[in-house]
């Protein structure tokens, strides 16, 4: 007699279907149905993506870890040739972009897959008070 106890997944296997943007529970089926618009279901083991709540989490990782990159880039550049400002605008915008928008959605999935992983959940308060 056999369980249909489902085997755990390790940390690392969900930390690569987030990043491959892949269905955490299965790995095969397509998280995303746009560029960041989640689709309803997964098309391969059907897990229904309704638990997802990652918020703006992704895209603040994102901006910090940006911001940063670009700015200390501009701050170098700044100080070492002090280049006009049309210069500084030609060559920090495109770092921007794609700073911003190309790790996006493996950042979102990525939040996904560790958010089905962990099995978390909208908290809750409990009573505590003596009955």
């Amino acid at each position: 007699m056999t369980d249909n106890v489902p085997v755990p997944i390790p940390l690392s296997q969900t930390v690569l279907r987030g990043l491959a943007c892949k269905c955490p529970r299965c790995g095969k089926g397509k998280l995303y149905a746009g560029f960041i618009d989640l689709k309803p279901a997964c098309a391969s083991c059907g897990l229904d993506y309704a638990f997802i709540d990652v918020g703006d989490g992704a895209a603040i990782f994102i901006i910090m870890i940006a911001g940063a990159i670009v700015v200390g880039a501009a701050l170098v550049v700044e100080v070492k040739y002090q280049p006009p400002f049309w210069l500084h605008a030609a060559l920090w915008l495109p770092l921007i972009l794609a700073t911003t928008l190309l790790p996006l959605r493996s950042m979102k999935s990525l939040l996904i897959a560790l958010q089905f992983h962990h099995k978390a959940s909208e908290g809750q308060l409990i009573d505590r008070a003596p009955k």
